[in-house]
């Protein structure tokens, strides 16, 4: 049995940004912080903050694109998946992304504003299944090899 689960809470870094792919799908790529804060042997607290990029889907695209704004607090439940690639000069990059399935709207809008009635909506917890994305395999037990 293997596992691939992220859970987060963090900050939207920016406003989000709608792209629709050639074939009408919808994705956002969204920087969202976390950050760590814990005091050090002299007693000062310290601070240190992991950058994440999220990626979203179809309706999950369209529902950040539409409630979530530059520092927005958020609860995001996903999996990693890393792509790879070669640059101009075939060098091979690498980059490791969260594939949102859930997203929760958390605390208060960057305006000021408490997020209640967006809340009710985020409170469905906005999902996306796998087969949704066209990314399910036809069974898990298929190529195993045992």
């Amino acid at each position: 049995m293997t596992l691939n689960k992220v859970m987060i809470i963090g900050n939207a870094g920016k406003d989000p940004e709608i792209r629709h792919l050639d074939n009408g799908v919808s994705v956002v790529t969204l920087p969202v912080a976390t950050t760590e804060r814990y005091k050090d042997k002299n007693g000062e607290i310290k601070e240190q903050t992991e950058w994440h990029n999220v990626v979203f889907w179809r309706q999950l695209a369209e529902f950040t694109e539409k409630y979530v704004r530059k520092g927005s607090q958020l609860f995001i439940e996903g999996r990693l998946k890393t792509r790879n690639w070669e640059d101009q000069s075939g060098n091979k990059k690498y980059a490791t992304e969260i594939v949102a399935d859930i997203i929760r709207l958390l605390g208060k809008r960057p305006d000021g504003n408490n997020n209640n009635g967006i809340n009710n909506i985020a409170a469905q917890q906005i999902e996306t299944k796998t087969e949704d994305l066209g990314l399910a395999d036809s069974s898990p037990d298929d190529d195993l090899p045992f």
